[in-house]
């Protein structure tokens, strides 16, 4: 079956129907729903049941790179800065230096054992250097998997940010393969480049996103994720146009929006989880149906070499070595070793030697598409079972309240108490996503004259207003008190 503009959103519903609904039950039989979205758009594509032609490399990278930009997006809104910040420096370094170690050190493998160049061989080792944010996000959080000292935040933050790292060294040795002429200290400016750009940019665009965001006016709250979208690729491609790396401007966009006061900010919240689901779901379906299973089985050996000494020598190797600064016992850095799962990031890098048209671009592909798929069953699978063997996961009684996982959920209010606000009030007339309004405490409602008002970041406090105002606790309360400059 060839797609055509006819029966494309046919063929797409009804695949994107079997996958939520396989995917529904596949964590009873411990198999993650990434492994079965790839299944099924294999099963569709050519070589599978379905027979549906697609062999379009370059639309499957930019099916790719949208989907990337809605689920490192979604992934930085959910980041919580408070969490993130005792492990910054860890994560960061793992997303750097262990990014380079594991394509150094794989890289340098694979030429040993192929037929590979140098330059090939790294070039292969650069494409999967680094997690992959989709597999790490939607396995850890679907499993509700509480860890302890703080590694469920490094291994977020690591998955989230070390995707430009790999990029930068993917688009360099691709360019050292197609022009062997340039020489590998080329690799030094562009990575600069790129990093200090694509951070800079990434910063001022959230700063200049969230004045957007509380300061336009839109008649309809549903109009606000679609306004949060179109900054989402703005930040993309403008970073991309300066030079810059477009992934990593988003995802600190995105944190940076994340622990932010923002208008309907809950709104946009589920709108992007949803949207970083359904983009996981459509990424892996199209690689799926870009896959030849016939020309994978031929490279079932090399591969499985491959990603055996990517899984037990190279990652642990360079998890081990940047985390060398920092104090961690060993257990820990173990288990951080094994979440290095490689999942659709590296098959969309897998893309640009096809579109460079390099000799040995569909072996690479296919190699790293194995390498992938292995990663995800064999370490996806296992990640709960680690965590118990290595005392690292927290037990049961005690799983609900870890603070990893206390920003995904909400406190129950237990404290109440209505605060008026008087005329010459610091706090009339400004908008509450506008006073920095603590976050363990919330405004229920607001009584004005005969009327009650259900609030919003958007509402205006005015004069003579009463604010019901719920927290946590007592101090809560008075964290509102000082921000509304009210006395008690």
């Amino acid at each position: 079956m060839n797609l055509t503009i006819e029966n494309i959103l046919l063929v797409g519903s009804i695949l994107l129907f079997i996958s939520i609904v396989v995917g529904k039950t596949s964590y009873r039989f411990g198999v993650p729903t990434l492994v079965l979205f790839l299944a099924i758009g294999m099963l569709a594509g050519s070589d599978g049941i379905g027979g549906i032609r697609f062999d379009d490399p370059k639309a499957a990278q930019f099916i790719g790179i949208v989907s990337l930009n809605f689920i490192l997006f979604s992934g930085g809104l959910d980041t919580n800065w408070s969490y993130v910040k005792p492990i910054l420096w860890q994560g960061l370094t793992l997303s750097t230096l262990g990014v380079v170690l594991t394509a150094v050190s794989l890289g340098v493998f694979v030429w040993y054992i192929t037929d590979f160049t140098i330059y090939e061989s790294l070039l292969l080792g650069s494409i999967v250097s680094s997690t992959d944010a989709a597999a790490v996000f939607s396995i850890l959080r679907s499993k509700s998997l509480a860890l302890k000292a703080n590694l469920r935040p490094t291994l977020e933050l690591e998955s989230g940010s070390n995707d430009p790292m790999a990029y930068v060294l993917t688009i360099a040795f691709l360019g050292l393969v197609v022009n062997q002429n340039l020489s590998i200290y080329s690799l030094i400016p562009l990575f600069f480049q790129q990093m200090i750009l694509g951070g800079l940019a990434g910063f001022l665009f959230g700063r200049l996103s969230k004045i957007i965001i509380n300061r336009i006016k839109l008649d309809f709250e549903g109009l606000y994720p679609v306004l949060v979208i179109a900054l989402m690729f703005v930040t993309f491609s403008a970073t991309d146009f300066v030079g810059g790396n477009g992934f990593l401007a988003v995802y600190i966009c995105a944190v940076y929006l994340g622990n932010q006061d923002l208008i309907h900010k809950k709104t946009i919240l589920k709108m992007f989880d949803g949207l970083a689901w359904l983009m996981q779901i459509v990424l892996f379906l199209t690689l799926g149906l870009l896959v030849y299973p016939t020309q994978i089985i031929p490279v079932i050996g090399i591969g499985l070499l491959i990603s055996l000494f990517l899984i037990f020598v190279a990652r642990p190797l360079s998890v081990f070595i940047s985390l060398l600064p920092f104090k961690m016992k060993n257990r820990r850095r173990f288990y951080i070793s094994w979440v290095g799962l490689r999942g659709a990031v590296p098959i969309v890098f897998a893309t640009y030697p096809l579109l460079a048209g390099i000799e040995k671009a569909n072996m690479i592909f296919n190699v790293v598409f194995f390498i992938s798929l292995t990663s995800v069953l064999i370490q996806g699978t296992t990640l709960t079972l680690l965590a118990k063997w290595l005392h690292v996961a927290l037990p049961e009684k005690v799983k609900r309240l870890a603070p990893t996982d206390a920003f995904l959920s909400e406190h129950p209010k237990t404290v109440m108490q209505e605060i008026e606000i008087s005329s010459d009030a610091f706090a009339a007339g400004k908008k509450i996503v506008d006073l920095g309004f603590p976050k363990t405490a919330i405004i229920a409602m607001i009584k004005r004259g005969n009327k009650y008002i259900t609030p919003n970041g958007s509402t205006v406090i005015a004069e003579n207003d009463v604010l019901i105002v719920l927290s946590d606790t007592q101090e809560g309360i008075s964290k509102v008190q000082d921000c509304l400059q009210v006395q008690a």
